[in-house]
């Protein structure tokens, strides 16, 4: 099991459909110790995802705009565990008028909060885990392609462009501590999230005709299977980098457009 004895991090579950309770199953198989975070009104919902989990994780208060709440998971995760091993970030956000279509309307305080809640948090969230990643560790992101702009997507898409350089960045300053940081650009999921992206469910049946592989939008478990790969010691050479998990769209061109 090539996650065995490692004590994980998953942030962003919100149910049993969401990228993040993927990597949490699958990481659980591979012999991983998991903890979730959540907050607010969706805690309840996590904690309900949880148990469906063996063993059921517990759910620790992490709202990552707060620099106090980063701060008492920090004291959480060394009163538990003494040390962390992989962390994954699977938390993005935009206001309803931040994304669906009208990019030259949405406000600068929508536009600051997507980048605060999708970019900044990563490093926010390597503030609480770095410093119990004593013998190195992991960073993995949930990504999805910002090279290009895509209908509906508006600053959610400039906030994952944010989210890469972030990664590019924490690569370079922890790599001398052995911890690494790497995305997993994902074709599009089937998510709670996802769903409330006008287009979005447009995008999900072209997808498929455009990926060399094919796709399945309701199916994580690729996109876990790559995170557990960066958590794990198999990937102790990589570092900085991106991995498409999207069945190979990424490299020949935009889906084709319906008629």
């Amino acid at each position: 099991m090539i996650l065995e004895g490692k004590k994980i991090l998953v942030t962003g579950v919100v149910n049993r459909h969401s990228i993040a309770f993927a990597i949490a199953e699958r990481a659980q198989a591979q012999g991983a110790e998991v903890l979730l975070t959540s907050f607010g009104r969706v805690k309840r919902m996590t904690e309900r995802s949880a148990a469906r989990l063996d063993p059921a994780p517990e759910v620790l208060d992490l709202d990552v705009n707060s620099d106090e709440d980063i701060a008492a998971l920090r004291v959480e995760l060394e009163t538990r565990w003494g040390r962390v091993d992989g962390a994954v970030h699977a938390i993005a956000f935009a206001p309803a008028d931040a994304i669906g279509g009208e990019f030259m309307k949405t406000p600068r305080e929508s536009a600051k909060l997507a980048f605060e809640t999708s970019a900044y948090s990563y490093k926010a969230l390597a503030e609480a885990v770095v410093p119990l990643m004593t013998d190195g560790g992991a960073m993995v992101g949930l990504d999805f392609d910002a090279t290009v702009a895509w209908p509906s997507y508006d600053w959610m898409g400039v906030a994952k462009a944010a989210l890469e350089s972030v990664n590019r960045y924490l690569a370079k300053d922890l790599g001398a501590q052995k911890i690494r940081a790497n995305l997993v650009s994902a074709g599009p999921v089937h998510t709670a999230a996802a769903s409330g992206i006008s287009g979005f469910s447009d995008l999900e049946i072209l997808w498929g005709d455009a990926a060399p592989l094919g796709w399945d939008p309701h199916d994580a478990t690729p996109v876990a299977d790559a995170a557990l790969f960066l958590l794990s010691d198999l990937s102790r050479a990589t570092t900085g980098e991106i991995i498409h998990v999207d069945g190979g769209a990424h490299a020949v061109g935009a889906p084709p457009q319906q008629s």
